[in-house]
C-alpha cells in the first residue's frame, strides 16, 4: 500500500465526484440544520423532500405524456429551479401546518417517527405509481459539453451544481446570520413570547422557516435530476449520510454543515482512490472521531 502510486487523472476525477456529493451534502445538510436549528426538529423526511423536489422536476419535463390532451407545455429545467422548490415548499407549509406543530412541545422521538412516517408515506405513493426502475432526466443543452483542463475533463453541469451549490449555501448563511429576517427567526425560537410581545407572528415565522429548509432540499433534488435517476429511493441511504454531516458540522450549525458537507464529499472522493471498500464508511468512522473529540461537532455550541 506505502508504494502504490496513483494515476492524477483518476485521483482528480473521484475528487471531482467527491465534491459533486459535497455539494448535495452541504445543500442537504443545511436544510436540516436550518430545521433543527431554528424548530429543534430532527426532519428525516429530508430526504423523501429531496426526492420529491427531483420528481417535480421530472413531472414538469414531462406534462404532456402525463396529461396527454390537455394541452400543458413541457417545463424545462431553468423554469423548474424555481418552480419545483416552491412547490416542494407549499408541501413543506402544509405538513409543518398539519403535523409538524404538533410534536413542537413533545420529545424529539416523536418528532423522529413522525418525520420518519411521513417519508416512507412519500416513497411509498411514489413507489406504487412510478415503480423502482429510474426515471431519466437529460442534461439542459446549455450544459452539454466539457471543459478540458488538462488533466481531466470536467462535464459542464457538474462544473454549474458545485458553484450553484457554493452559491445557495453562503447565501442561505447570510440570510439567516445577517440579515434582520434572520434575526426574527432565530429570535422567534429561542424567545417565542417576546417575539409575539412585538406583533410578530411567531407560528407562521416557523412554518416559513421548515418551508426553507424544505424548498432547499426540493432545490438540490432539481439539480440532482439530470445527473442521478430520478427515483423513489434516490434520498433513503444519502439521509443516513446527511445527518451524519450535520453531526459532524454540529447540530444545529448552519456554517459548520455547509463546511463539513464539501469537507466529506471531498474525503470520501479521495478515500475511493486510496481504499475503495472504505469510500462507504469513511463518513461514519470521522463522524465517531469527531464526537469522541469534540461532542458539539466542529462548530456547534456546548
Amino acid at each position: 500500500m506505502l508504494g502504490k502510486t496513483y494515476n492524477s487523472a483518476a485521483v482528480f476525477g473521484q475528487l471531482l465526484i467527491g465534491l459533486i456529493n459535497g455539494s448535495f451534502y452541504a445543500m442537504l445538510s443545511l436544510g436540516v440544520a436550518v430545521i433543527f436549528g431554528m424548530l429543534r426538529i430532527a426532519n428525516f423526511a429530508h430526504g423523501a423532500q429531496y426526492m420529491l423536489g427531483a420528481f417535480v422536476a421530472w413531472a414538469l419535463l414531462n406534462l404532456p405524456e402525463l396529461f396527454p390532451g390537455s394541452g400543458l407545455p413541457s417545463i424545462g429545467y431553468w423554469p423548474s429551479l424555481i418552480l419545483a422548490p416552491v412547490i416542494v415548499g407549499v408541501v413543506g407549509m402544509a405538513t409543518e401546518r398539519i403535523f409538524i406543530r404538533r410534536v413542537y412541545d413533545l420529545d424529539h422521538a416523536y418528532g423522529f417517527l413522525l418525520t420518519i412516517g411521513l417519508a416512507m408515506m412519500v416513497e411509498g405513493l411514489l413507489h406504487v405509481r412510478f415503480g423502482s426502475a429510474g426515471l431519466p432526466y437529460g442534461t439542459p443543452k446549455e450544459f452539454q459539453g466539457t471543459f478540458n483542463l488538462g488533466f481531466m475533463f470536467l462535464p459542464y453541469y457538474r462544473a454549474w451544481v458545485i458553484v450553484a451549490s457554493i452559491i445557495i449555501c453562503f447565501g442561505t448563511w447570510l440570510l439567516i446570520e445577517r440579515t434582520r429576517l434572520g434575526a426574527y427567526l432565530r429570535a422567534a425560537t429561542e424567545n417565542p413570547e417576546l417575539v409575539q410581545a412585538f406583533g410578530i407572528d411567531v407560528p407562521r415565522m416557523l412554518m416559513l422557516t421548515y418551508a426553507l429548509g424544505v424548498a432547499l432540499a426540493g432545490l438540490a433534488g432539481v439539480m440532482a435530476a439530470p445527473i442521478y435517476q430520478v427515483s423513489p429511493q434516490m434520498g433513503q441511504n444519502l439521509i443516513i449520510i446527511v445527518f451524519a454531516v450535520v453531526v459532524i458540522g454540529g447540530m444545529g450549525s448552519i456554517l459548520g454543515s455547509i463546511v463539513s458537507g464539501f469537507l466529506l464529499g471531498l474525503i470520501e472522493g479521495l478515500t475511493k482512490v486510496v481504499y475503495p471498500p472504505g469510500s462507504t464508511t469513511v463518513i461514519f468512522v470521522f463522524m465517531a472521531l469527531i464526537l469522541l473529540a469534540r461532542p458539539q461537532g466542529l462548530m456547534g455550541r456546548t
